[in-house]
């Protein structure tokens, strides 16, 4: 089953870096470690799904997908 973290739609088999860590030091099996580390998300600001998909490309950009990929993944994961 393909299934995606909550916030930015991150495929949940990616595991990156440290990160996406509870409050209590368990793995969230809902956010990734670009949102959420030690139970604070990392990016409070972002309360829009079109600043979502903003944060989503401007990540997919710096990790070299180009921006047809980034695109595509976004406006097909992250609802307006």
């Amino acid at each position: 089953m393909y299934m995606n973290y909550q916030s930015c739609s991150m495929p949940l088999k990616k595991i990156l870096q440290g990160g996406r860590t509870n409050s209590d030091g368990s793995k969230s099996e809902t956010y990734c470690s670009h949102c959420y580390v030690i139970g604070i998300f990392q990016n409070p600001e972002i309360d829009t799904s079109e600043k979502m998909q903003s944060f989503v490309k401007a990540k997919f950009k710096t990790m070299g997908f180009p921006c047809f990929i980034a695109s595509f993944f976004y406006e097909r994961n992250i609802k307006t």
